[in-house]
Order: structure tokens, then sequence, then C-alpha cells
């Protein structure tokens, strides 16, 4: 049989997409012995093989899940609660104490109590992060307009959408359009009609778009007018309404945008503008402005004097920049300040404020915070704020003492005129880039805060005595990567600008560089540079030997003791772009900080089965592997990899050698779309997971990957808007947002069945317990009701007041039939029993059921003792009575609903850091407790049978009195019910009405041995010597408080029912 190739390749050409068949090409290239006449063979039958492949793959559908699956699920925010960049910021005059504040990431806050409280009022309504401008409406405080997308741009900023606007204090909230408008400077709104309101959009961050300018709305934003318009290039950065005259505004204009490598900062159509219509209009004011080259432009008018307006504006020549000032409504201008500390880095602040009653008070925000009280002349106090970095200030302009201010550190309030000011540890809107998780109990999350330093919080607190009491910084800096010693957890590398690498060993504090090549980064043209070091650079620690460091530069840099010593083991494994390796920025100012060094290795990662084999993917667009310890590198870049696309994350998969998946944006080059790539041979072929149209939108740039290793292809992908999740390796995605607020994605771990994320303005947040989604399929949601099989749990103090708990998960699809969870342990003994319908005689809790998925948390309690009903103290009371905690191994839980049931089980596990403490110390403290439980609810059912002999003695000896019987009968009845009353005395303290009146009376017997058992559950071990000897010592004592008690049954009690008997009093009295 003979074939002629070139014809029978060319009828194959629509093949070459099959991964199958790519596979075959790299068999045959390297099968250098191969026949001639086995290669047609080859082909055909790899062919015929690819055809069958995609046939199979088309006729199986869409693989979706319904989220009724799963919707219990929720996101726990893990802080730290250390506040990130905010550049908006608004309050209420007539409500002094209320304040707003915009974050970079985190949505729009709240506070009522002047910053010591903040609150988070855009969850679930906004659809984006990123904030740029927030407006209260002078005359109608309920309606506030916010327009998102930050101005101030970072080498990290977020894009905005448009603008959104509440009626009712943020309550509720509306978008009202404008979604191509980018990043929103400022809006004002008019005095006295809050339909009326301006928008300085300045555009979108990263390339030329035609809505850029000014735009007005007179209906409250039901429709809006540009109305002024520079170029596609130059948007508007700042507007200022006359406060007396609204007709009056102005407008600063700016060229500005962001790429990978570059901020773009000034150009010749910059300046600023002026209506007399209210903004129907404009004209660019001249008269002793600065002309030519302009930079970035901010204005104040003086609510005190309207005709005074500053300008504070960025200048190519040094000689004329500075602060401007009109007196005469923008007719002419004059210099009056050139400090250049109120310029540095002017793209990045420009940020001037009139003080709204005395028109020679103004401030001005950069590096520091700045207050003229000339006029602007002079800026000789500087303020001090709890962050460097600053951006906003809103002044209440009933009383100018009251303010908030914000900088790269969060929002923070002054009453004082800004002698002190609210702290801002109390705002989770920290920025990440990565994240990095340990392998000690409780495992811990480390990354470098934007702004601020490095920082580890747990995953589950140990219980502190401040909120922040278990954070800790780990060297490096703001922009680092962490890696954590897999086997020791007190050695954390960190990284920094300019390739720096830390060394820390937190159990003896040694810190030192280990840097391979310290150099300047920032501010160098990177051509020049030996060494391109991003700042966000890629650390990583060998699994196979911990004293072999990786890092990349735009080389693979290897360390095999620990940084000591370093040595390069790839190539340049970059496309080394000429145009992207000049010193950053320009044309006013240059932004030389290590973000815009490009063409660099931005992903790095070790094969969890492979030692020496390296994936590297950079931030121009490649992709490389060595199998081989550095020997020899393989361009292995994806063939739909976007041109310049940033690879951001590389995951390898924990289920197969050579099977990866790479995350890659190119936002920064004004392409949204959401990239994802899969490899299963290498990286020899590839699939695009995304199209814009399998779930993750068109516009959802993706910066996370992660597969989930307890579930081959069960994907989760982080964006910029929010998180998806894909069961079917990425052929189809859905929403995995649930309790989550729309912040970027910026990282993301599976790590111990959690799926860990750090975020660009939210912070940490772990999804708890991923287990659900690893057993979903067609069969068992085939079923009206379901128990998914509970994950293993701790006994531990970690967690809270009682530790962890056991999560159980189960299905229901109608809620007509009684459902019931029963929790069993391995004797066959229930603890506890769950129901839709109780059974309160038999102990039977509450158990709320919807439709759909249902969770509960089991404390790990077997039920305590019964206490007398108004029994308090300071340890428990009557209803909050603890039980004894379950002792460590297999434990059973039984969902029944209607006819179905079905069981499953969990391991409760011992806390791993107590190995020294045995299955058999958890038994003794378990049978102690329980016998103890025992014995206090029997002493307890004393004290309510004393009570009740009592009511009883009582009620006969009022009634028969009222029936004209014997009085004898009411003098025996309070005989008795004396005995009874200081036998109950002795035993129980009457007194006590709220827990810590225990301080103020005598303490009797009942909370001497509930002291006892609050002591002995509450720990973790066996019984002390102690205890035990205190428990023997109270069980004496009780024998002898227990006689007067006894003393009645015997004697008394027979003796009165004697009486009653001799009287002919009879069970049930009438009146006579």
């Amino acid at each position: 049989m003979f074939f002629h190739l070139p014809i029978f390749q060319k009828r194959l050409l629509h093949l070459f997409e099959f991964p199958i068949f790519q596979f075959a090409l790299a068999i045959i290239e390297n099968n250098l012995t191969m026949k001639r006449l086995a290669l047609p063979l080859l082909l055909l039958t790899f062919a015929v093989t690819a055809l069958a492949q995609r046939k199979a793959q088309t006729t199986q559908p869409p693989k979706t899940i319904d989220q009724k699956y799963f919707s219990q699920m929720k996101y726990r925010s893990v802080g730290p609660s250390r506040g990130g960049r905010a550049t908006a910021v608004a309050g209420i005059p007539q409500s002094p104490y209320t304040f707003y504040m915009g974050s970079q990431g985190g949505g729009v806050w709240r506070t009522d109590d002047a910053g010591w409280n903040w609150e988070n009022i855009t969850d679930g309504q906004f659809e984006v992060g990123s904030i740029g401008a927030i407006t209260v409406a002078p005359s109608d405080p309920n309606v506030i307009y916010v327009g998102t997308g930050s101005a101030c741009l970072r080498g990290n900023v977020s894009p905005g959408i448009g603008v959104y606007k509440t009626m009712d204090e943020g309550k509720t909230w509306n978008f009202i359009g404008l979604p191509n408008a980018g990043q929103i400077g400022k809006i004002v709104v008019h005095p006295s009609n809050p339909d009326i309101a301006m928008v300085a959009a300045l555009g979108n961050a990263f390339g030329p778009n035609p809505d850029r300018g000014v735009y007005k709305t007179i209906d409250g934003g039901k429709s809006w007018r540009k109305t002024l318009f520079v170029s596609d290039s130059t948007g508007a950065i700042d507007i200022e309404m006359n406060p007396a005259n609204p007709r009056i505004m102005y407008a600063a204009m700016w060229r500005a945008d962001r790429k990978p490598w570059a901020m773009t900062d000034g150009g010749m159509e910059g300046g600023i503008w002026k209506s007399k219509d209210m903004g129907e209009s404009w004209e660019k004011l001249e008269g002793g402005l600065p002309t030519g080259l302009l930079g970035r432009i901010g204005l104040a008018i003086s609510p005190a004097q309207p005709d005074r307006v500053w300008a504070l504006i960025q200048t190519a020549d040094e000689s004329k920049g500075g602060v401007y000032r009109t007196d005469d409504a923008g007719n002419s201008w004059k210099k009056i300040n050139r400090d250049h500390e109120l310029r540095q880095r002017g793209w990045y602040y420009t940020h001037i404020t009139a003080d709204p009653k005395d028109p020679n008070t103004v401030y001005v925000n950069n590096v520091g915070f700045y207050k003229s009280i000339d006029g602007g002349k002079t800026f000789d106090t500087r303020i001090r704020v709890p962050h460097g970095d600053n951006h906003g200030l809103w002044i209440n302009p009933d009383n100018t003492d009251i303010m908030i201010h914000c900088n790269d550190g969060g929002a923070t309030v002054s009453i004082n005129g800004g002698k002190s000011w609210s702290h801002q540890q109390n705002q989770p809107t920290s920025e990440f880039y990565r994240i990095t998780v340990d392998n000690q109990f409780p495992y811990r999350l480390y990354a470098g805060q934007q702004d601020n330093t490095t920082i580890s919080v747990p995953s589950y607190s140990s219980g502190s005595l401040t909120d922040t009491e278990e954070w800790f910084g780990v060297g490096g800096g703001e922009s680092a990567d962490v890696a954590v010693d897999p086997t020791n957890p007190d050695i954390i590398y960190a990284t920094s600008y300019s390739g720096e690498i830390t060394f820390y060993n937190k159990k003896t504090g040694e810190m030192r560089q280990v840097t391979a090549y310290p150099h300047y980064t920032e501010g160098t043209e990177q051509r020049k540079l030996k060494y391109r070091w991003q700042w966000n650079f890629p650390v990583l620690i060998s699994k196979f030997n911990t004293n072999v460091i990786y890092d990349g530069s735009n080389y693979v840099h290897k360390s095999t003791n620990k940084g000591q010593s370093w040595e390069v083991i790839s190539p340049d494994l970059t496309t080394k772009f000429a145009e992207t390796l000049g010193i950053p920025g320009g044309p006013i100012q240059h932004d030389g900080t290590g973000v815009e060094v490009y063409s660099s290795i931005f992903a790095l990662e070790e094969s969890p089965f492979n030692e020496g084999e390296l994936w590297a993917g950079s931030d121009d667009g490649l992709v490389h592997i060595t199998r081989d310890g550095g020997k020899s590198w393989k361009n292995i870049t994806p063939p739909g990899m976007p041109a310049m696309g940033t690879v951001n994350k590389i995951e390898l998969s924990s289920h197969q050698a050579g099977r990866a998946f790479v995350a890659v944006y190119k936002y920064r080059r004004k392409d949204f779309s959401p990239y994802i790539f899969m490899t299963n041979d290498f990286g020899a072929t590839w699939s695009t997971l995304t199209n814009g149209k399998n779930g993750i939108p068109a516009n959802h740039f993706v910066r996370a990957i992660a597969e989930d290793p307890d579930r081959k292809g069960l994907l989760y992908a982080g964006t910029e808007f929010g998180m998806y999740v894909s069961f079917d390796e990425g052929k189809n995605w859905q929403p995995f947002q649930l309790n989550l607020p729309v912040t970027p994605i910026t990282d993301m771990e599976v790590h111990e069945k959690d799926l860990v994320i750090s975020t660009q303005g939210r912070a940490f947040w772990i999804l708890d317990d991923l287990t659900p989604l690893h057993q979903l399929n067609d069969a068992l949601m085939a079923k009206d009701a379901f128990l998914y099989k509970p994950r293993d749990t701790y006994r531990t103090n970690v967690g809270g007041w009682n530790g962890r708990s056991a999560d159980i998960n189960f299905f229901v699809g109608k809620t007509d039939d009684k459902v019931t969870l029963e929790i069993m342990d391995a004797r066959g003994v229930t603890p506890v029993v769950y129901s839709s319908k109780p059974d309160k005689a038999k102990g039977e809790k509450e158990l709320e059921i919807k439709e759909g998925m249902n969770s509960l948390s089991w404390n790990l309690m077997y039920p305590g003792p019964k206490m007398a009903d108004n029994f308090m103290a300071m340890v428990f009371s009557a209803n909050r009575t603890p039980g004894p905690k379950a002792v460590p191994g297999t434990y059973s839980v039984k969902l029944t609903a209607g006819d179905y049931s079905q069981t499953e089980t969990f391991e409760l596990k011992a806390d791993p850091r107590w190995p020294h403490i045995t299955t058999a110390d958890y038994q003794a403290q378990f049978d102690l407790a329980s016998e103890m439980t025992d014995y206090i609810t029997k002493s307890q059912d004393l004290i309510r049978n004393m009570r009740a002999i009592r009511e009883q003695a009582k009620a006969i000896a009022e009634r028969s009195e009222k029936a004209g019987y014997s009085s004898a009968i009411k003098d025996k009845a309070t005989a008795l019910n004396k005995k009874l009353t200081e036998a109950e005395d002795a035993i129980f303290q009457n007194q006590i009405e709220t827990s810590q009146d225990e301080i103020n009376f005598e303490r009797k017997f009942t909370n001497h041995i509930a002291r006892l058992y609050g002591v002995v559950i509450d720990d973790h071990n066996k019984p002390t010597a102690g205890m035990l000897e205190r428990y023997d010592d109270l069980k004496k004592q009780f024998i002898d408080l227990r006689k007067p008690y006894d003393e009645v049954l015997t004697t008394d009690f027979p003796a009165f029912n004697q009486l009653l008997e001799k009287e002919n009093v009879p069970r049930i009295i009438t009146e006579k």
C-alpha cells in the first residue's frame, strides 16, 4: 500500500489541532530509525484515533452543575484587617461621624463612628472592586454617586466599569452607566439638585479609547452626555464646581496610560478648561498657566472665596511646575509655589484640597500630607497620618476640624483638625500579588502586602490578646513572593525590589540578605541590567532538597546552599523586546519602581514528581521547561499564547507528571480576554480552556488557576471580577462567587481540601472544605436526598472557644418529609440527633432545612448536665451548658429523609501538635466529664425535686386553708418547706441572677462542681490528679449536703402525707 506523502499530509492539515496527532509527530521526530514507509501508516493510525476522539468529545453534553448542590459552601475572610490603598473618601456634613471610603479593590465602606468600625456597603451589588470617586449630593445625603476605577495609575491598577448610584445612603445601588469610561477621577454634584452631576473620566488605563472626557447627567444618571472631549488619549482627571454658582466649573485634562513596562505621563493636549454654563461648553484657560507638555493637574476651588482656584500642575520643565492660583475665576494665574515635595511622583499623587471656610488654608496630598495657611505660598506644616502615600481628603464644611483622609493604608478620620487620627488596622482591604501556605497546623498564609510589608496570618486563630497578635512579617517587601520550607515553617524566603531575597529564621530571629546579585533595577535603563528581576519575581524552595532555592529574573537562578551562592542555570527565557528595555515612564516623570521591569520570568514552578524539572513563564509571553536541572531548556509556549501576554500562574498537576495549567493575562495591553491553557504531555501539545463563550466572560481576564488535587479536572479560576469553577477540565466554566465579594483574585492554592485565595483589595479568603465538590456526580445528583461524606476534622483548641466542629452537608430536594441527622460514635452512642420535626422529649435538636444543599456544624460535644432552671455562673448557665468533648476516632452520620437513609463516616483526629496525648488520655477525660455530667444532673434533680415538693406542699396548704381544713396542715407545710429551702440553699445559690453575681455571693456546691466541670471539659488531656482529688472531695461534701433532703423524704414528707390522711384532705380540694 502506498501513499503520496505531500497529498496525504495536506488532507490531514485540519487534524493538527488534535493533541494526539501532535504527540504522534513528536514520537516520529525523535525516532530517527523509523522507516520512511512507516510514517504515513503511523499518521493514518493517529488520524483515525484523533477523529474518533473528536467524535467522542462532541457527543458529551456540557458539564455544569446547578449551584444548588454547593450553595451552602462559604468563603471565610481571614484578614489581615490591615488597610490597603484607598483613593476616594467622602462624608456627610449633617452626620459628622459618618464617612465613606473607596478602596483600590475592595468596594465602598462606611463608618458611623468616625472610623472605629467600617462596614462594606457594596458587596453583592457592585460588579467591580476598584473605586475612583465617591460624592455625596450636598442637598440630599441619601444620594451618593460612585465612580469605579481608581485614577491613580499604579502598575497593578484595576479597571473601572462605570458609575453606580444609591438613593438610600448605600442600602441599595444601581448601575447608571458609562461602562467604558475606564478610570474615574472625580464626580461633582449640583449643590441643590442631586440629579445634576458631572464625571471626570480619565478613560481606559491601558490604551486609547474614545470614552475619555467630561460627562454630564441632568436626570440622575438615566442618561449622559459627553460635554468635553480632547482626544482618545487625553482624559479628565479632576473637576471642580463652584458651590456658590454651579454654572462655573473647571476641568483638568491629562494624557496617561499604562503598559507593562512603562507609565505614559503627560502630553501636549493637557491643561485646564472652564465652563460658564454648567458644563455645556468649555474653553481652555491660559492666562499665566504653563503650556506645552503637561502632566497631571489637581484642582481646588475655595468655597469661602469661590473666585480663588488652585491648580497643582506637573510640567516637563521643572521650573514651570508647581502650585498656581487664580483669584479672578481663572482669568489670570500666578505660580505661587514650586516645592518639589508637593510634586514628586506627580502622576500618582497631585491632589489638592481647599478648606471650606478659610480661603487661605489649602492642603496637598503626596508622599506626605501638607498644609498651607497662607493661600498656598508655603506648605510648612506636615500633618502626620497613620500611613504615607496620600491621596484623598474630605473636610466637613460645618466643622473643619472633622475630616477623613485616605492613603495607601486605607482611610483614617480626625475630629481635631489632624492632631490625631483613627487607626487603619480595621479595614480588611489589603492588596496581595501572590499567596503561599505552609504545612504546619493550623497552616498559615503568607504574602507581600502592597504599600506595606510582608505578612503572615493563621488560617484559624488559636486565640490571642489582640486582633494583630498572630500576624508577623517575614522579610522581603511589599511586592514579595514568599517561599516557606515545606519541612520547617520557621525557614522563610521573601523577595522585594531589585531582585532582593531575604532569609528569615523565625525561631532564632536571624534575618539576612541572600540576593543573587544586589543592584538597582529601579530607575535604570533595562537594557543595561545584567539581570531583569521584576519587582514581583518568583522564588521557590525545592521539594526534593530544601537547601536548593530557585528564583527568576530573565534567567533562572539556583542556589544549593540556601542563598549563600547562586548560579545561572538557564539562557534568557524571555523575548527581550527592544522597545521595553528603556527607562520606564515619561515624558513628564519616569516610574522606575521595579514594577515596570519587563521581559522577565514571572512564574516559576518545580514538578511535584521529578527533581530537576522546572517550568518557567515570562511576562512577555513565553513558557519553557527543563527536565534535567537546567542543562537544557525547551520552548513549550502554547500556540494560542497572546503576544506579550503575562504568564501569571503555572499550576503543575498533582495527578499526572507533565500535566500543567497556565493562566495568562494581557489586560495591560488593552486585551481583557481570559486565557487558560492546559497540557498533558510536558508542553508538547496544548488545549485552550477559555474562549469567552464557555462560562468565563470575554472581558474577565484570568490571574490564577488551580486544579483540585482530590479530583482530576476540577479546576478553579480567579479573574479580575470573580471566581469560576469547571467540573470538566475547563470545557465549561460556571460562576463560583458564592458569598465572596467581587474583587480581583490574584492567586490561589488548594491546601488540605481548602481553597485559599489572595485578592487585590480584600486580603485573604478561605473556602473551607471542598469535599462536596469532590463527590458530585450524575448518580448522586439524581437522588432526591443525599448526604455528602463529611471531611475529617480535628479535636483541637484552634478555631475559637470550642475549637473545630464537624461540618455536615446534605441535600434535600423537597422539604415535606421529616429529615433527621444522627451522629453516632464507634460504641453506638448517639451524642446528638437533629430533626426538621424534632421530638423535644427525646432531646432532638431543631434542624432547619431548605431545598438544595444544607449544612450544619456539630460542636463535637455530647449532652451536658441538665442544670436547674435559674442556674447562672461565669462558666456557663442553664441555657448554655457545654458537654464532654468527643474522643478522637471514627464517627458516623446517618441522614434520613422520608424513606431514604444514608450513612457516612468521618474521622475525628487528634491535634497533630500534641503527639504525646494518646487516645487513652482523651478517653479518660471523656469518661470523667461524662461521669460528672451524670453526677451534676442528679444533684440538680434534687433541686428540681425539692422545688416541686415545696410547690405542691404550699399549694395544698393554701387550698386547704381556704377550704376550712385544720391550720396544722399549713403549719406542717411551712415547716417542711423551710427545711427544703435550707437544704437547697446549702447546695444551690439562689441569689445569683447574672454571671458576675458569683463574685458577690457565697458560692455553693453547684457553683463549685460546675467550676470543676468547666476545667475538666476545657482541657485536651487526661484529668490531672488535682481534678480527681477535687471531684472526690466534692462528692464527699455532697453526701452530707443532701442529708437534710433525705431526712425530709424519709421523715417530714411521710408525716405530712399522714396528716393529710388524718384530716381527710382529698387530693383535689374544692372550696366549701
